[in-house]
């Protein structure tokens, strides 16, 4: 703990001296010169990001479509102290925050929100992101407002609305391993000044590039096809209704990872393609409703938001990973979720500023697994054809419910307190083996925050953040995950506005830490458990800098050393790195535009991403070396039409996205498993908008 004490004052000395630094540099007042402001929903009120006190990195639709981010995995690689790694099937991912993962069959570490709707399954995280205007990332706890899924942070989408002048845009696309794309987004004002209809689909497809070398088809092949449509009724001037539907089907490849030898190391085994004797398959589909209600009064908003989701997923493939005919496997997943919420705001104006609400959610979960034998082995077993090995249905019905506040007080014309309480209660009713449990948590956080001046802010925040216990599918138990966090940081506007440094400091301990694995002698079960204490000590670094009309620099550089402190099960892992955590990340990149004429400019971009030491499991026995990654975009833009060559990973960095030891994927034929992340990726777009 004193080591720790030590590097968190050393961190926050360099973070002090370096905005120290910073601030002193000279304002040329005459030079108009300034980046963008930008406006965020962070805390359910529209704030400049500038005066949040929250690690927040935001991207506005200007940056969205200047670095090309289509996906969650684009805006993931440029936000410090986040990872996002593909893993398994077409629609499944891990996403972790400051240390904190997400598993399987768990719910998330981050709360993700679309247009104030929350995603309530982890896997609605990946997604095409298109038609979108504006994306907010929160690190560290945020369950005062967001709830129990945000112990690691937030994720804000807000995606495009209509005014009252028709718009939209078509853009297409190829690129290598037989990729295309069409994308398209049309605002229509159906009455003045009353109701818009905003309608945007998304297709992809790409052949794939990873190859399987046994069947000799590729195995990361994909095809998206999405359809958002909005409509807002302004039914009076204090009255609005916002109807949505979001539909969207992703098929492809899946379980296409690389067996290694058991005890291989993962670095010199990183090459090693895919063996498998089944070409696997997954699909993912979702429908997806809501409906929200504001209702402005004279001191206050009513919101009201009711949401449906059905999502669906299935996969088949292989199951002993090699060219042998051995063991394969099935699983259907199915979740139905309904939600409500009620939210009370006060106007911005007032000098106390609050926010009270209730929540709801229910979640009907059914989880159908099957593994067997295939028909060249069964006589190993003593029969013919497929023999079943496993065959179970994990059914669930979850039920969440949760009352919240939070209140802002001017203290002074300059200082500002903030105090939210969050109470959740998680009901948990596992159909299938007649049990039930209770999970229940207070969330408090409290925030202090100084504005030194017009352009800089200092801020000190203590937040708490809450993850559900549950069912494993054989019937035991696993803890819920509670997390607190001590931070402080500062925001400062440099060199006249055209300079933003924004940094924090944090330190959190966690307690009933979340981990997966499989465990052959409970029958091949897929288990969640926990580690019993985890502190967590980090920071993070974000800047912006137009350095002239023409030339813009940005990055971000973002830290996290977490250390079990303690562990029952296996004490012997005490002082060891949590899963899937990284030791640092970051990014840097520079984008320069020029006028060709009166209607053309050209830019060009350069993006590096920098990522640390991963660790994949509690033991630390297997941990990928550091990689880097670069991606370049050059275009050329008019007002209406917009052509772009673009690049990812073009240093064709080989490296695992995800990885499980044999120790904790129990595999039967003794083999560690890599999913090999995408190689390099190039191609052209062409957009139009109208």
């Amino acid at each position: 703990m004193y080591f720790q004490q030590q590097q968190l004052s050393k961190a926050i000395s360099v973070i002090s001296m370096s905005c120290v630094s910073f601030m002193s540099v000279p304002a040329f007042s005459e030079n108009k010169l300034a980046l963008e402001e930008v406006v965020v929903t962070a805390e359910q009120r529209e704030e400049n990001l500038q005066e949040v006190p929250v690690s927040v990195t935001a991207f506005t639709a200007n940056e969205i479509a200047s670095a090309g981010i289509e996906s969650s995995q684009d805006f993931i690689n440029l936000t410090p102290n986040v990872t996002l790694d593909d893993s398994f099937t077409v629609g499944n991912t891990f996403v972790t925050i400051r240390g904190v993962a997400q598993i399987n069959n768990a719910d998330s570490p981050v709360a993700v929100v679309i247009d104030g709707v929350s995603q309530g399954n982890q896997k609605q995280f990946k997604q095409e992101l298109f038609d979108i205007e504006r994306i907010e990332v929160l690190r560290g706890p945020q369950g005062a407002l967001y709830g129990r899924n945000a112990i690691g942070g937030a994720i804000n989408i807000v995606t495009k609305q209509t005014g009252n002048e028709i718009d939209g845009f078509v853009k297409s696309g190829v690129s290598n391993g037989g990729g295309k794309k069409l994308i398209a987004g049309v605002g229509l004002p159906l009455v003045e000044d009353k109701l818009f209809l905003r309608l945007a689909a998304n297709y992809k497809d790409s052949d794939g590039l990873i190859e399987n070398i046994t069947v000799k088809q590729k195995v990361d092949n994909s095809t998206s096809k999405d359809f958002r449509t909005k409509l807002l009724w302004l039914v009076s001037d204090d009255l609005s209704v916002d109807l949505r539907y979001n539909y969207s089907d992703l098929e492809g490849g899946a379980i296409s990872d690389s067996a290694l030898g058991g005890g291989a190391d993962i670095n010199s085994g990183k090459s090693l393609k895919p063996s498998s004797n089944i070409l696997g398959y997954s699909q993912r589909e979702i429908d997806d409703f809501s409906v929200k209600l504001d209702w402005q009064l004279d001191t206050m908003s009513v919101t009201y938001i009711g949401a449906y989701t059905d999502l669906q997923e299935s996969y088949f493939g292989d199951l002993d990973f090699t060219p042998a005919e051995f063991l394969d496997q099935t699983q259907d997943l199915d979740v139905e979720l309904n939600s409500h919420e009620l939210r009370f705001t006060s106007s911005d104006e007032q000098e106390l500023r609050w926010i009270a609400g209730i929540y709801y959610q229910n979640t009907k979960r059914k989880l159908h697994t099957v593994a067997r034998v295939e028909p060249a082995s069964a006589p190993l077993f003593g029969g013919t054809g497929y023999l079943t090995l496993i065959d179970t249905v994990d059914n669930n019905d979850n039920t969440a419910s949760a009352v919240f506040s939070q209140f802002e007080f001017d203290i002074s014309d300059t200082t500002e307190l903030s105090f939210s309480l969050r109470y959740d209660r998680d009901e948990r009713d596992q159909i299938s083996s007649g049990q039930s449990e209770t999970f229940s948590a207070w969330q408090p956080k409290l925030s202090l925050t100084h504005q030194l001046n017009d352009d800089h802010m200092i801020y000190g925040t203590f937040s708490t953040g809450f993850r559900s216990g549950g069912f494993n599918a054989d019937g035991s138990l696993f803890d819920d995950e509670y997390l607190s966090n001590y931070e402080v940081g500062f925001k400062s506007s440099l060199w006249d506005q055209r300079m933003s440094l924004n940094g924090a400091v944090f330190f959190s301990k966690s307690k009933d830490f979340q981990y997966f694995f499989i465990d052959l002698n409970r029958g091949g079960a897929q288990v969640i458990d926990n580690i019993d204490k985890t502190d967590i000590l980090g920071a993070e670094l974000e800047f912006q800098v137009l350095a002239t009309e023409n030339l813009r620099f940005f990055g971000g550089l973002g830290i996290t050393d977490s250390k079990i402190k303690t562990f029952d099960a296996f004490p012997n892992q005490v002082g060891r790195h949590t899963p899937k955590t990284t030791k640092y990340t970051g990014n840097l990149g520079a984008q320069y535009t020029v006028d060709i004429n009166a209607d053309w400019e050209a830019s060009a971009r350069v993006d590096i991403e920098r990522r640390g030491q991963k660790y994949w499991h509690p033991d630390n026995v297997e941990s990928l070396d550091p990689v880097t990654l670069v991606g370049a975009r050059l275009a050329l833009a008019s007002d209406a039409i917009t052509v772009s060559l673009w690049g990812r990973n073009l240093s064709d960095e080989v490296y695992f996205a995800d990885f499980n030891d044999l120790s904790y994927s129990g595999l039967p034929s003794g083999q560690d498993l890599g999913f090999l992340a995408q190689p390099r990726t190039y191609g052209v777009d062409f957009e139009y908008k109208f």
